[in-house]
Protein backbone atom coordinates (compact mmCIF):
# COMPACT_ATOMS: atom_id res chain seq x y z
CA UNK A 1 0.00 0.00 0.00
CA UNK A 2 1.57 3.81 -0.82
CA UNK A 3 -0.17 6.33 0.34
CA UNK A 4 0.55 9.85 -0.83
CA UNK A 5 -0.58 13.20 1.16
CA UNK A 6 0.16 16.52 -0.86
CA UNK A 7 -0.09 19.48 1.17
CA UNK A 8 -0.61 22.69 -0.34
CA UNK A 9 1.02 25.88 2.23
CA UNK A 10 1.35 29.09 2.85
CA UNK A 11 4.42 31.04 4.77
CA UNK A 12 3.21 33.98 5.54
CA UNK A 13 6.33 35.60 6.77
CA UNK A 14 8.40 34.63 4.32
CA UNK A 15 9.66 37.79 2.13
CA UNK A 16 12.30 36.01 0.18
CA UNK A 17 12.41 32.52 -1.54
CA UNK A 18 15.97 32.36 0.56
CA UNK A 19 13.38 32.62 4.04
CA UNK A 20 10.85 30.82 2.29
CA UNK A 21 13.60 27.39 1.77
CA UNK A 22 14.99 28.06 5.15
CA UNK A 23 11.26 27.25 6.71
CA UNK A 24 10.81 24.17 4.23
CA UNK A 25 14.41 22.84 4.94
CA UNK A 26 13.77 22.60 8.82
CA UNK A 27 10.07 21.40 8.82
CA UNK A 28 11.68 18.72 5.65
CA UNK A 29 14.23 17.97 7.99
CA UNK A 30 12.13 16.99 10.76
CA UNK A 31 9.80 15.13 9.11
CA UNK A 32 12.41 12.81 7.76
CA UNK A 33 14.24 12.41 11.48
CA UNK A 34 11.15 11.66 13.00
CA UNK A 35 9.45 9.59 10.49
CA UNK A 36 9.36 6.67 7.79
CA UNK A 37 8.77 8.50 4.54
CA UNK A 38 9.29 10.50 1.89
CA UNK A 39 9.15 14.16 1.83
CA UNK A 40 9.78 16.79 -0.77
CA UNK A 41 8.90 20.23 -2.15
CA UNK A 42 7.02 19.57 -5.58
CA UNK A 43 5.52 22.66 -6.81
CA UNK A 44 5.23 26.63 -6.40
CA UNK A 45 9.35 26.54 -6.12
CA UNK A 46 9.66 30.20 -7.24
CA UNK A 47 6.73 31.96 -5.35
CA UNK A 48 7.99 33.51 -1.68
CA UNK A 49 4.80 32.78 0.50
CA UNK A 50 3.47 29.47 -1.49
CA UNK A 51 4.67 25.84 -1.43
CA UNK A 52 3.56 22.33 -2.25
CA UNK A 53 4.70 19.60 0.28
CA UNK A 54 4.05 15.85 -0.67
CA UNK A 55 4.59 13.16 1.59
CA UNK A 56 4.87 9.66 0.58
CA UNK A 57 4.41 6.26 2.99
CA UNK A 58 4.89 3.00 1.91
CA UNK A 59 3.41 0.44 3.86
CA UNK A 60 2.01 -3.15 4.23
CA UNK A 61 -0.52 -2.20 6.20
CA UNK A 62 -2.91 1.00 4.98
CA UNK A 63 -4.58 1.67 9.01
CA UNK A 64 -0.59 2.27 9.65
CA UNK A 65 0.55 4.14 6.97
CA UNK A 66 -2.84 5.94 7.55
CA UNK A 67 -1.71 7.04 10.62
CA UNK A 68 1.88 7.74 9.90
CA UNK A 69 0.47 10.07 7.07
CA UNK A 70 -1.86 12.16 9.86
CA UNK A 71 1.15 12.10 12.38
CA UNK A 72 3.37 13.91 9.70
CA UNK A 73 -0.07 16.24 8.91
CA UNK A 74 -0.20 17.06 12.31
CA UNK A 75 3.76 18.07 13.14
CA UNK A 76 3.42 19.98 9.35
CA UNK A 77 0.41 21.93 11.37
CA UNK A 78 2.59 22.15 15.06
CA UNK A 79 4.90 24.69 12.91
CA UNK A 80 3.83 28.23 13.56
CA UNK A 81 5.11 29.85 10.09
CA UNK A 82 2.71 27.22 7.82
CA UNK A 83 -0.52 26.92 7.70
CA UNK A 84 -1.81 24.14 5.59
CA UNK A 85 -4.31 25.10 3.47
CA UNK A 86 -5.55 21.96 1.08
CA UNK A 87 -4.59 18.50 1.54
CA UNK A 88 -5.10 15.29 -0.56
CA UNK A 89 -4.28 11.92 0.19
CA UNK A 90 -3.92 9.37 -2.69
CA UNK A 91 -3.47 5.70 -2.17
CA UNK A 92 -1.82 3.36 -4.72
Amino acid sequence: MIGCATCECIIYNANSLKEKRAVLQRIITRLRQRFNISVAETDFQDLWQRTEITIAIVSSDKIAAEKELEKALQMIDSFPEIERTVTTIDWL
